[in-house]
């Protein structure tokens, strides 16, 4: 496997004028591929659509819904009950059935994990890839892709076969390239 770097390129005309300057820094056409990545969450890899089974960050969601549903309904079904005098026989089973509601919505949200504690995406848009022999190719890939625009900069590893990157795997963490 080679390594590879990629950037992130916003129009197809810099995604062009990008493949060209890695041509004249000495890359062949045939390392260098360039396809549109799209937003998280769209990648279409389950029969039911998205990414994964479950969005990150909301693994737990479900014990969170069971508990409130049961905490939600009691307190529910106890408010009824005082109103019962004023709304009727009704009053227990409504209240009951708004505090479930309300009890799940609160009890999932409770289990959310921050934002914060989910790791970084990698961001929909143009990318362009370069497979880079050894570490002198990789800094001129680099400086290139950044003369071109390019930006969010990632080293990767992987394959680069007749202009197209055939191991690339969209849910991957970015390794980031600093300047």
């Amino acid at each position: 496997m080679a390594t590879i770097l990629a950037g992130r390129l916003q129009l197809q005309e810099e995604v062009q004028a990008a493949i060209a300057d890695l041509q004249d820094a000495g890359f062949a056409a045939g390392r260098i591929a360039s396809f549109y990545v799209n937003p998280p969450g769209q990648h279409d890899m389950h029969p039911a659509g998205g990414d994964r089974p479950n969005s990150p960050g909301a693994e737990d969601t479900g014990k969170g819904a069971g508990a409130g549903i049961g905490a939600g309904g009691a307190v529910g079904a106890a408010v009824g009950a005082v109103a019962t005098p004023v709304l009727g026989p009704v009053a227990p089973l409504t209240g009951a059935a708004v505090g479930a509601y309300a009890g799940s919505l609160m009890g999932a949200v409770s289990r959310t994990h921050e934002v914060g504690q989910i790791p970084d995406v990698r961001q929909a848009g143009m990318l362009v890839a370069v497979a880079a022999g050894d570490a002198e190719e990789e800094q001129r890939a680099a400086d290139t892709l950044r003369r071109s625009g390019a930006f969010d900069l990632e080293r990767a590893k992987g394959q680069i076969i007749d202009g197209e990157w055939i191991d690339f795997d969209p849910l991957s963490l970015p390794d980031y390239i600093r300047p």
